[in-house]
């Protein structure tokens, strides 16, 4: 009983703050102190350190695939929309590793189904075409309508095209914005050309992951295997894919390199 009694004595001890403070200090870190961002006042407007892309009055940032057409994207109300006979669109400068907001809008009026429903992507680092002269080379997380319209599913919204199926399906209606924030980090490569570091991405599609820091196997092919081949930093492309659907409009694009 005598025992027990000082047991209970023990624990109720004042402890030895200053003691205790000494050691936490020797695992407080001050250095390197984070940048200042200013966040936009509300989600989706660009923060302070944001590389703005398109903010709904020309498309300087960006270059067509056929300059010489007179057809280029339309620029009107603060919205681009896709103009297939221009080409696909391209960021004239290139990125590595960012984090990415864009916002875009099925029309209300799609058509078809399947692939041929409002079919576009984000190659989140273009490499060109490919061999053969005719595909896109790249990295690509799909846009497509998947509200009620079935397809392969990794080759729905959300997905890396042809390799990761999205965690989830967050489609809204066609008619309504939908928007990604997209974290990607660039593959690496030795000097020999064999792949260092895989690339990563971590997405939310209308506030909802649908991927999470998944390593890609390679590039997003529409036919064979995905494989790496070296490159350093890469532009972003918009895909005008060309289908019959009706056109398909963005807006707030920016990013932040990491």
């Amino acid at each position: 009983m005598i025992a027990f009694s000082t047991s209970i004595l023990s624990f109720s001890q004042e402890p030895d703050w200053e003691k205790l403070y000494k050691e936490s200090q020797k695992t407080e870190v001050y250095e390197p102190v984070p940048p200042k961002v200013d966040a936009g006042k509300c989600y989706g407007e660009p923060p302070s350190d944001a590389v703005v892309l398109f903010d709904g009055t020309d498309l300087e940032k960006w270059t067509y695939d056929n300059p010489e057409n007179s057809e280029t994207w339309k620029v009107e109300n603060g919205i681009m929309t896709v103009n297939k006979k221009a080409g696909s669109l391209t960021t004239r400068d290139s990125y590595l590793d960012y984090q990415l907001h864009l916002e875009y809008r099925i029309p209300e009026n799609i058509t078809g189904e399947g692939q041929s429903r409002g079919n576009s992507g984000i190659f989140l680092a273009y490499l060109g075409l490919d061999e053969t002269g005719l595909f896109e080379d790249g990295y690509e997380i799909q846009i497509l309508d998947n509200y009620d319209n079935d397809t392969y599913v990794n080759g729905q919204v959300g997905s890396m095209y042809k390799q990761s199926i999205p965690l989830a399906n967050a489609a809204r209606k066609p008619g309504e914005w939908q928007t990604y924030d997209i974290v990607w980090k660039g593959p690496r490569f030795n000097e020999d050309g064999t792949l260092k570091s895989a690339a990563s991405v971590t997405a939310f599609h209308n506030g909802v992951l649908v991927q999470n820091n998944y390593e890609l196997k390679g590039i997003t092919p529409w036919i064979g295997p995905p494989s790496y081949r070296k490159h350093g930093p890469s532009p972003i492309r918009l895909q005008a894919h060309g289908d019959p659907s009706e056109p398909i409009s963005f807006r707030n694009i920016w990013l932040r390199e990491l």
